[in-house]
């Protein structure tokens, strides 16, 4: 089990953070006997993937829909299958605008360095 501290530092997040996304119940770590918090692997693998949502811009009320979900049991399999799907779809349209973004910005900077050359060669000469 780990602490809170512990927990954040292996999760290169903050022990705010932690905090923030039990208050929205997107994790519910135990309890010690003297209330403390405690997080075992399978709440370390769980938070590295609403880590990984969150990179990947998933809205806050997905993802507490989603844990929602999960803490409900099997009989939700479908409802998170078609949220993950839904999300896979924003995660590709993502990857196709920073695609197309990257390519704008080769273009803009050849650009430049192409200015920047004829300047200096001008100024050379």
């Amino acid at each position: 089990m780990y602490s809170i501290s512990e927990a954040a530092k292996l999760l290169e997040i903050s022990s705010h953070t932690l905090r923030y996304y039990e208050k929205e119940q997107i994790i519910l770590p135990e309890r010690n006997d003297y209330g403390e918090r405690e997080y075992g692997d399978s709440h370390i693998a769980w938070l590295r993937f609403v880590i990984k949502l969150k990179q990947t811009q998933m809205p806050l009320a997905k993802m507490r829909e989603y844990s929602r979900l999960y803490q409900e049991g099997e009989h939700t399999r479908e409802a998170r299958l078609r949220l993950l799907e839904v999300h896979r779809t924003s995660v590709r349209e993502q990857i196709t605008t920073l695609q197309e973004t990257e390519k704008m910005l080769d273009h803009k900077i050849g650009s430049y360095k192409e200015m920047m050359t004829i300047r200096k060669y001008k100024t050379s000469t």
